[in-house]
């Protein structure tokens, strides 16, 4: 209820940047000589960057939330004991904590010896204290998880609107099942070693997710730091003349950073292609107009860099490890049925 009375009172001028959202998209929240602005026109606009403000604003909202109720049920819990805060925390986390080590402090000095760099009779004390912190921490959080299980908490704090963006993928190679629910549209540089790292999470999802997930592949070139990108690009697209693309694409990957002409040429003969069509489209620049579509509508999203990916319009960037992309993939697949 605070929240709702709180961004009434603050007013529509700045509800997207805190996380409160009107009512109705088409509400109108400027005019310019006579034309309005509407709530839908500034999300479209600035989606990414408010987005990303009330994400930002609901897990500090959520983080002070939670250490509120964890102060609640302390309070109540040392009334319940008859002894003070500091004495149940004395009781129930300092006290439970077990001494350090003189093992456990010279494994972590050990471990991170490299990074120290320092002798070990200088920072034995400093790591007794970080380590002893560190268990502190730990007990402290399994005694709230323990007073939080034994009272009713109900919290009404929503989470922000999901911010979706529509990619146009129609004609794109396409792997998976085609009417799956769950759609990945994935934006790569096929020189990029963090493409190059992710492609066996999708083998991993697509097999998880059969007839549940289908991959989209997109082409982002970067031509400044990987020259020899967006030529290997358009020999995938010739490859998939032949239809072949994903075999050439994975061939492309497993051997880069080796994507001269002749490298390409080599592995068309590789995976099977008809090498007299293939070099004629390749020479013949058919697929440059295609490729730069791609690269101009990354850009349009705001894309920087490779890889970036886009989760039924969700996006996610960088070489996420498996569980990453199934959590969304989760959400997305509860959310169809």
């Amino acid at each position: 209820m605070y929240r709702l009375i709180y961004c009434f009172l603050l007013g529509s001028a700045i509800l997207p940047a805190l996380g409160c959202r009107p009512a109705n998209e088409s509400q109108k929240i400027a005019e310019v000589d006579g034309a309005a602005i509407t709530q839908a026109d500034l999300d479209r606009s600035g989606g990414k960057a408010l987005s990303k403000a009330r994400e930002q604003l609901y897990k500090l909202e959520r983080q002070k939330l939670d250490e509120h109720i964890g102060a609640t049920l302390l309070t109540r819990e040392a009334k319940t004991r008859n002894v003070s805060v500091t004495t149940l925390l004395e009781q129930e986390v300092n006290g439970k904590v077990p001494p350090i080590t003189d093992e456990e402090i010279q494994s972590f000095y050990v471990s991170h010896k490299d990074r120290l760099r320092v002798e070990f009779a200088k920072v034995h004390d400093q790591i007794r204290d970080f380590l002893r912190e560190q268990k502190s921490e730990t007990q402290k959080k399994e005694f709230f998880t323990a007073l939080r299980s034994k009272a009713k908490v109900t919290t009404y704090l929503k989470p922000p609107p999901v911010f979706r963006v529509e990619v146009a993928f129609a004609g794109a190679p396409l792997r998976g099942a085609e009417k799956a629910a769950v759609t990945i549209i994935k934006f790569e540089d096929f020189q990029c070693p963090y493409c190059k790292t992710v492609q066996p999470t999708f083998r991993e999802l697509l097999k998880r997710y059969d007839g549940k997930v289908k991959l989209v592949h997109k082409d982002l070139p970067l031509d400044e730091i990987h020259p020899q990108a967006r030529s290997a690009a358009e020999a995938a697209r010739c490859a998939g003349e032949q239809g072949k693309f994903w075999e050439y694409h994975d061939k492309l990957y497993a051997q880069t950073p080796k994507l001269g002409v002749e490298d390409l040429k080599s592995a068309a003969k590789e995976v099977g292609l008809n090498l007299g069509p293939f070099e004629q489209c390749f020479t013949s620049g058919k697929f440059k107009g295609a490729v730069q579509k791609d690269v101009n509508e990354g850009a349009n999203l705001g894309l920087t860099g490779t890889p970036a990916f886009f989760i039924n319009g969700r996006e996610i960037s960088g070489a996420q490890p498996v569980e990453a992309f199934a959590a969304i993939i989760d959400e997305e697949l509860g959310q169809a049925k």
